[in-house]
């Protein structure tokens, strides 16, 4: 957990649930995993030290962690895990949910593959009221009173890396109660069809039904995978049309484009390797870095919450 990362659409992280299990093509090469093999093996990181990614743990030492931050912030929730994990009991997503209603000052970006337990939690009749008169008095002697529902400071999100994963994640999202609904589409690794998602509304903020923000990113690490330029234009492409805020994360280790001298290789070449940054222009291994990239990709959009 930390108040500051190199995650370009946050400001902080906070980690109450940490360890995961993979589900789908977009877990292959968990960043998490990998950060995890370092951690586990360093005696001073006590929460991690010895133990496997696989073994989902709850801190409740970690839960205050946003109430003493005074700076009005953006925070990615868990990082290192999910918090809508089967291992996660109700009672403490309860809490975790007591927080961020309390930290009102902060932004709260949740991010899931797992919608289904996300749409059942959130869906459950009187969730609201579980939460502020049972969660909450856990976690702090303040008295808030009647919650605003859903809590307009938490974004919802589902990660998107392929149509399949789109097409099970979305619709669950877009019926789940949120104040902004978002997509991480990293890693991308096919071209997504995103506009089914960005026309479905309904009356009423709380049940907008429509996406109102697309995060795109290309794989980095060891054996990334390939992220074309044509599956970015074509998604971003498909926002410009909805009015859908667009984020354009970053390029990847293994980016390739047609004949634009940003790819790599061209669309016909072979690419396999996850060290073929070397022999492109992109000099930052995650192509993070904004000014080598194509100008027409450097876009970088916010939520439009005046909307909501």
């Amino acid at each position: 957990m930390s108040d500051k990362t190199g995650i370009a659409w946050t400001d902080a992280s906070w980690n109450p649930v940490t360890g995961c299990t993979k589900v789908s093509q977009g877990c292959k090469h968990c960043y998490a995993e990998r950060e995890w093999a370092r951690l586990s093996a360093n005696p001073k990181a006590t929460t991690y030290y010895g133990r496997a990614f696989t073994d989902v743990a709850c801190h409740e030492d970690r839960l205050d962690q946003p109430l003493r931050w005074s700076k009005p912030r953006m925070i990615f929730v868990n990082s290192m895990s999910d918090l809508f994990h089967e291992d996660v009991p109700d009672a403490f997503i309860d809490k975790v949910f007591a927080v961020m209603a309390l930290a009102e000052k902060h932004v709260f970006q949740v991010l899931t593959k797992r919608p289904e337990r996300m749409f059942a939690y959130l869906t459950t009749k009187n969730r609201e009221d579980i939460i502020g008169e049972k969660a909450m008095p856990t976690v702090s002697k303040d008295d808030f009173g009647i919650l605003e529902w859903p809590l307009p400071n938490v974004w919802l999100g589902v990660s998107v890396e392929d149509q399949a994963a789109a097409d099970a994640r979305i619709p669950l999202l877009l019926q789940t109660p949120a104040a902004v609904r978002w997509v991480s589409a990293e890693p991308l690794l096919e071209r997504v069809e995103l506009s089914f998602a960005m026309a479905w509304k309904r009356t009423g903020p709380a049940w907008k039904q429509t996406l109102d923000w697309v995060v795109c990113g290309g794989e980095s690490g060891p054996k990334s995978r390939v992220m074309e330029a044509e599956w970015v234009r074509a998604m971003r492409d498909q926002c410009v049309a909805a009015n859908v805020p667009f984020f354009m994360k970053q390029l990847g280790a293994a980016f390739v484009g047609p004949d634009d001298g940003f790819g790599l290789f061209g669309t016909t070449a072979p690419y396999t390797s996850a060290k073929t940054y070397a022999f492109g222009r992109l000099k930052d291994r995650a192509g993070a870095n904004m000014d080598e990239w194509p100008e027409d990709l450097r876009v970088r959009e916010w939520p439009r919450l005046a909307d909501k």
